[in-house]
Order: C-alpha cells, then structure tokens, then sequence
C-alpha cells in the first residue's frame, strides 16, 4: 500500500492534471459499480456496463477538470491556510459551487441516458433538491478538513475517495429513472 501511495504521488507530481482526471474518472465508474451492486442489487449478470462507461465519463470529462479547476480558482480567490481560510473556502465551495455542479452533473447524465429535455427538466426537478440537502450532510464536514490539512493537488484525490459513497448516491439519484 506504501509503495501504490509513493507511486501515486509521484505520477501526482509530475502529472497532476492527468492524474486528478483519471482518479475522477476511475472513482466515479466505482461509484456506478457500487450503486449497481450494493444499492440496486443487479447482480453481476444484470450489471450494465454501458452505464458504468457513461458516469465515468462524465468523471473523466465533467467532474476531473472541473473540480480539479475550481479548486485552484479557490485557492486563488481565497489566501492562507488559517481555519477562517478554509471555513471561506467551504462556504464559498457549498453556496457557490455546489448547487451548480449537482444540476449540471445531474442535467449531463439525463442527456446522456437519452432524456428528452422536458424528461430532463422533470428529473431535475424531482432529483436536484433531495440530492442537494443531501450534499449538504456530508460535503462541509469533508470540505473543512480538506481545505485546512490538504495541500491543493491532493484535494480532488481525497474528495474523490470520500466520494466513492456520494457517486454511488448520485450514480443511483442519476440513473433512477
């Protein structure tokens, strides 16, 4: 495990970008495949794999480079690493960025299961204030922590890691149809 974290953080320094997309990418396919397994209880013969391929790239293409850019947009607009920094930070990630992020991750997903956008609207509707309220029990927590013990180009990868339950959750709010 040692030498997997080593290996990790080096590819991290060299490639942070890269890495912090494939890390996305990756844990939200893992979030499908728990939803698929553990919450909706598929079974493996049942699994769908084609809707495993689509949440990961939304992962890879959507939740990698734009969480990966918010947070150095973050980092910038708000300096230090005092308590009051990253209580900032929090609040500025769960009133600005996180109701924004939810409806486009939820408005991406309808698209790419085929909703029509009025089936869209209407799952949005449905799904986007339960999903919300929900963010909102386990993101502040998590958040604090990572913007005052975290440095910048890990944050994507600890947030992904807590995250494996929460794209589980939205993998399952997303696809419920």
């Amino acid at each position: 495990m040692a030498t997997l974290w080593r290996s990790y953080q080096a590819l991290m320094s060299k490639h942070p970008w890269k890495v912090q997309i494939i890390t996305a990418g990756s844990l939200v396919g893992v979030g499908d495949v728990i939803s698929q397994q553990l919450i909706e209880r598929r079974g493996l013969a049942s699994h769908n794999v084609k809707r495993t391929a689509k949440m990961m790239s939304i992962g890879f293409f959507f939740v990698g480079p734009v969480v990966g850019g918010w947070y150095k947009v973050l980092d910038n607009l708000v300096k230090g690493g005092t308590k009051t920094a990253a209580l900032k930070k929090m609040l500025a990630d769960q009133v600005c960025f996180a109701p924004l992020f939810l409806g486009c991750f939820l408005g991406i997903s309808g698209t790419l299961n085929k909703l029509s956008m009025e089936q869209n609207v209407a799952k949005l509707k449905r799904d986007y204030a339960d999903a919300l309220i929900t963010n909102y029990y386990i993101w502040p927590a998590v958040q604090i922590a990572n913007f005052y013990f975290v440095p910048l180009h890990h944050r994507l990868a600890v947030v992904q890691i807590v995250a494996v339950a929460w794209n589980s959750y939205l993998s399952w709010k997303a696809n419920k149809m």
